[in-house]
């Protein structure tokens, strides 16, 4: 019987290891997983690269991740916004590491990740110090920059509903990176608020299929 649910959230982040990349869900605070995170700052692994959209917002969730000190490098879009100090004070100090990548093409990096693809040609970021030191291609018309998949080892994601099968469903624009980090990590961890039963979900509802998830956790019944 397959069944990927975990009773407690300390079960839900075991084996995120020092050293480990982690992409965490979320645009801004929109489908940040939280409790997730919490866990994982109680869990202790350090030395993390992670991927997410921004670099934390005031003080919790992924900022509470980096004023741990648990970050060594941080992959994002968007670094900077009016609540980004924790960030902000840590890479002023020289004591986190910043790879900016347009957001345009941190998506298509983590899809060409889960799509197996090795590497992709995108015209966003040709002519710019971004482009530096990477290889260029003419295509037709455009110039274009070739870029790497991200991988994971780790994503912690949030959806609304799932079932013990890992089937995954969204609440609106929450839904924001979470599936395709799913597809692009080799174990995926979803915090999910409410557990359905096999065959409640509408499969034509399903954003992210089981095959891609290996834990869940119900943040109304999980505890640390």
């Amino acid at each position: 019987m397959i069944d990927k649910i975990v009773s407690s959230l300390d079960a839900a982040v075991a084996g995120i290891h020092d050293g480990a990349t982690v992409m965490i869900g979320g645009f801004g605070t929109a489908g940040m997983p939280n409790h997730l995170i919490d866990a994982l700052i109680a869990q202790g692994a350090r030395d993390l690269t992670i991927v997410n959209n921004n670099a934390g917002n005031g003080e919790t969730g992924l900022a509470a991740l980096l004023k741990a000190k648990r970050v060594k490098k941080i992959i994002c879009s968007f670094p900077r916004q009016a609540d980004s100090q924790v960030f902000d004070a840590l890479y002023q100090a020289g004591e986190i590491e910043l790879e900016l990548v347009p957001q345009g093409n941190l998506a298509a990096r983590i899809q060409a990740a889960g799509a197996g693809l090795g590497a992709i040609f995108t015209p966003t970021g040709y002519g710019t110090l971004l482009a530096e030191g990477k290889e260029t291609r003419r295509i037709g018309e455009r110039n274009y920059v070739l870029e790497y998949p991200i991988r994971a080892d780790f994503a912690l994601i949030k959806a609304h509903r799932g079932d013990r099968w890992g089937n995954l469903v969204y609440r609106k624009a929450a839904r924001n990176f979470g599936p395709i980090m799913a597809t692009a990590a080799a174990c995926t961890i979803a915090q999910v608020d409410e557990l359905a039963e096999l065959g409640d979900l509408d499969p034509e509802g399903v954003i992210t299929p089981g095959i891609f998830v290996q834990r869940v956790v119900a943040t109304a019944t999980a505890a640390c």
